[in-house]
């Protein structure tokens, strides 16, 4: 039998990046902890960039897990918005790979199907099942959607070449 490992899912966003970690022993999940990191607005974007980057950097000191993953980036209708958030998202995964954990990346669609059960879950049934999967679990938002991505991870982490492994 191997031991738990603790997955860090991220839900990138350069208003409010969501944080999860969850355990995983065998099929069994649990709730590690959860939150958002909310830059202040009024800041340059290189600060709410390099606060998205710290933040993630003090969690993954403090939970220290095994593994992390990301929802990618879904096309949005505003180039500007899509290049901020593409922004974001890289301050979001250069921390997990400068401390050396394998970064695995999902479609949002994929994300919902697993936990949801449909890749069209708006962000109120994903919350639910949040709560169903991680008994207890409160998150809510953007929290809950790196739950979930989390939660994605664990079901598929087999499948995924990590780290540059094949």
């Amino acid at each position: 039998m191997s031991a738990p490992i603790r997955i860090l899912g991220i839900d990138p966003g350069l208003r409010h990046t969501g944080w999860g970690v969850i355990s995983v022993d065998g099929s069994r999940l649990g709730l590690v902890a959860e939150g958002r990191i909310s830059p202040k607005t009024d800041q340059a974007l290189s600060e709410r960039l390099m606060d998205i980057h710290a933040a993630l950097e003090t969690l993954i000191s403090q939970y220290r897990p095994n593994e992390a993953a990301a929802e990618e980036t879904f096309m949005a209708s505003n180039a500007a918005s899509a290049l901020k958030l593409g922004h974001a998202r890289a301050a979001a995964l250069l921390a997990p790979a400068r401390a050396g954990l394998p970064v695995a990346e999902y479609a949002a669609r994929l994300v919902k199907k697993s936990v949801v059960g449909t890749g069209g879950a708006d962000k109120a049934q994903v919350s639910a099942m949040i709560g169903v999967l991680l008994p207890g679990c409160k998150a809510k938002d953007d929290a809950a959607d790196a739950l979930a991505v989390a939660i994605c991870h664990a079901h598929h982490r087999k499948s995924q070449s990590l780290g540059g492994a094949a």
